[in-house]
């Protein structure tokens, strides 16, 4: 039962919002079915399938909130459910910041869900491990990678007669490839919507080719080097840098975005003038749910053009303040690039550092988003547009605000795998200047 079709939730629902007494009340259900697939030491560890549904009750009565979750969907359960999400909100205090449910509102559907992705079962999970370990065996590596797919719905409904229903699909793998020594290790990730344009076999090569030409590293003095950042490095530090284009931390001075004196950047020249990125939950290969976590309608809208400021995500409580539209907030982040490929920013280097990843990322200032972290799985040292030799991995600090001001050169945007940040992300390789690295790392 976790994958109920719009039908059967709308009757849950429509149930649920009936039974309440609150002065409004929301419902949500989610569901999903996910599976998975481990392998390491080139062999397979642990695989299964995991299923999971729930509801979600909130009611209100004047600006006092209850919430009760519950996995049971019969007539008791769901009245259980209601009943104690009003008790609590008796209980609770005033909420000083409430904004009332969303009113009715029209959806445009974004194509988030890939049959094919949704029919991968064991055997599919098992060709991709074995592909990945046969073709690292034949070359005499290790790998140890995982695999995790899914299909999964939401649907809301609430006292107001708001209303929406989506189905969604995902996969993500990713691997990493030794040597027998542990000396050379690579790595190779894949984050997509449709699995039909999904091959292990063709894209373990990746992994295999960098970790073969890592092994016998050299040392480099730490300083600041011209860089190319594989998009999955990038992605590491953009995604910190977004976590601040909140317009209430902007507002309040706790961000790089607050202004002197009061305010936000908005409008203001912070980066290169090619830095550009954008929100679109329709876009190709990276659509999201066409609503944010609160049902608000999410819109194609650029978030920095031209290297400004143009929006900052503000709350519906925070747009009320500040006698803003509330929209809905991003789900993916889409960052504006060329048609080059990593291979061919390298062919147009003269010296400089191919990084693979970036990894143990934390932060050092918060206010001008300055980060420290480290290189692996692959750093190379590029001389007249070909790869010389690996170098010995660094320590790096670098704010991506500084980094995006240093750009030589941005290739073609792919969506990313292995980030932490619940952003789907589609991130060019980038040639940079004057990447500062602090310190050599005996990370592989």
């Amino acid at each position: 039962m976790s994958i109920l079709t719009e039908e059967q939730a709308r009757a849950i629902l429509t149930k649920v919002v009936a039974l309440s007494k609150a002065d409004e009340c929301t419902a949500q259900l989610t569901g999903s079915i996910d599976g998975n697939i481990r392998f390491a030491l080139n062999n397979i560890s642990t695989s299964g399938v995991i299923t999971n549904s729930d509801l979600a009750v909130q009611v209100a009565f004047g600006k006092r909130v209850g919430t009760a979750t519950i996995n049971q969907f019969d007539d008791a359960s769901l009245e259980r459910a209601v009943r104690r999400a009003e008790d609590l909100a008796r209980l609770a205090p005033e909420n000083p910041e409430f904004v009332p449910a969303v009113a009715k509102q029209v959806y445009k559907p974004s194509p988030t869900f890939s049959a094919a992705t949704a029919a991968i079962d064991p055997e599919y999970r098992a060709k991709v491990a074995g592909d990945s370990i046969t073709a690292c065996k034949a070359e005499k590596l290790i790998a140890a990678g995982f695999l995790q797919d899914g299909q999964s719905y939401v649907a809301f409904a609430n006292s107001k007669g708001n209303f929406g229903y989506q189905r969604a699909s995902s996969m993500d793998y990713t691997c990493t490839v030794r040597s027998e020594d542990g000396r050379g290790s690579g790595w190779v990730g894949r984050s997509l919507q449709d699995s039909s344009a999904f091959s292990a076999s063709t894209d373990i090569r990746t992994g295999i080719r960098k970790a073969s030409a890592s092994v016998d590293a050299r040392a480099l003095e730490p300083g600041k080097y011209t860089v190319i950042l594989e998009p999955a490095a990038a992605a590491g530090l953009i995604s910190f840098m977004m976590n601040f284009f909140d317009a209430r931390q902007a507002d309040e001075g706790r961000s790089f975005l607050s202004k002197k004196g009061g305010g936000n950047k908005v409008g203001e020249q912070v980066y290169d003038p090619r830095v550009n990125f954008t929100a679109d939950p329709w876009a190709p290969g990276a659509a999201v749910m066409p609503w944010d976590e609160e049902g608000l309608p999410r819109e194609a809208m650029p978030i920095i053009k031209d290297g400004k400021i143009v929006n900052l995500n503000y709350s519906r409580y925070w747009a009320q303040k500040q006698g803003k539209r509330a929209v809905g907030s991003p789900g993916n982040l889409l960052m504006a690039g060329g048609t080059k490929s990593t291979a061919d920013l390298i062919r147009g280097t003269e010296r400089g550092i191919l990084v693979s990843r970036t990894w143990y990322i934390r932060m050092v200032d918060p206010q001008t988003v300055l980060l420290t972290g480290l290189t692996r799985d692959g750093t190379f040292y590029i001389e007249n547009g070909e790869i010389k030799y690996p170098v010995k991995n660094f320590r790096f600090n670098e704010s991506p605000v500084i980094m995006l001001n240093n750009i030589d050169e941005l290739g073609k945007p792919v969506r990313v795998a292995g980030d932490e940040s619940s952003l789907v992300m589609m991130i060019p390789p980038m040639k940079l200047r004057d990447f500062t690295f602090t310190s050599l790392s005996d990370a592989v």
